[in-house]
């Protein structure tokens, strides 16, 4: 965190360097990311991707977004548009924040000088992406809209203050869920904090659970010592099969 001293902005453990979050999943048909962060760039070379074929979105804000313009390499390679999958509401912000890549007099640039974006509509039904069929899970994240998503027994659940009551049917059965733990004791207005995401947990019951989104208030050592035999704080570079 800019201008803080605290033990864990010190530290020289890798799992306590953390950029904003995003996932990136493999599948036959290519690469699925969710969310394009301001670190998007150095994410992606960190682990070696050198392709996306599609892209979701959870919500628009800029920890989420604002990595968007890295993203117009790909079409080069796709010799297509990239498509985009996200909800009426991050379109418009979208094309608000990135007016330029949607303005007609910069239609005739060269491949490669802006990203060429073709915009998918999701809502709340499941859609299919890249031959997988995704469930969107409604989150209320403070005041603002949020969409967590669910592949096969694999759910990720970012930016949750709380869980609607209509989107915990679609929390069962899972392996794994990624969730937001933002602080450890005190509840945020837009975040779970640690206990409150345990309370998740325990209702979803998951096989394993991982802790996302954290703050630098949490040390990931101290933090991993805490925690049920299933439960892991998540860190930048952690991957798994499913």
């Amino acid at each position: 965190m800019i201008g803080c001293d605290c033990n864990v902005c010190k530290s020289t453990n890798p799992r306590n360097n953390r950029y904003r979050c995003s996932v990136l999943i493999g599948t036959p048909q290519g690469n699925l990311l969710i969310d394009t962060t301001p670190e998007m760039r150095l994410q992606l070379l960190r682990e070696n991707a050198k392709l996306i074929h599609a892209v979701a979105y959870t919500h628009y804000h800029v920890d989420h977004l604002f990595g968007l313009d890295d993203l117009r390499l790909f079409p080069i390679a796709l010799k297509t548009s990239l498509p985009i999958y996200c909800t009426d509401e991050v379109e418009e912000i979208i094309r608000q924040a990135f007016a330029y890549v949607f303005d007609p007099a910069t239609e005739d640039l060269p491949a490669g000088a802006l990203p060429r974006l073709e915009f998918r509509r999701i809502g709340t039904n499941p859609f299919e992406a890249l031959g997988e069929r995704i469930t969107p899970i409604p989150l209320i994240h403070g005041r603002f809209n949020c969409l967590g998503f669910r592949i096969g027994d694999v759910a990720y659940c970012t930016d949750v203050s709380a869980i609607p009551d209509t989107s915990w049917p679609l929390l069962e059965g899972l392996k794994v869920f990624v969730v937001d733990a933002l602080r450890p004791e005190k509840p945020h207005p837009s975040h779970f904090c640690v206990e409150q995401a345990l309370e998740a947990i325990r209702r979803v019951k998951p096989k394993q659970a991982y802790l996302t989104h954290m703050s630098h208030t949490m040390d990931y050592d101290l933090l991993v010592k805490t925690l049920p035999a299933n439960v892991a704080p998540a860190y930048d570079g952690l991957s798994f099969q499913f």
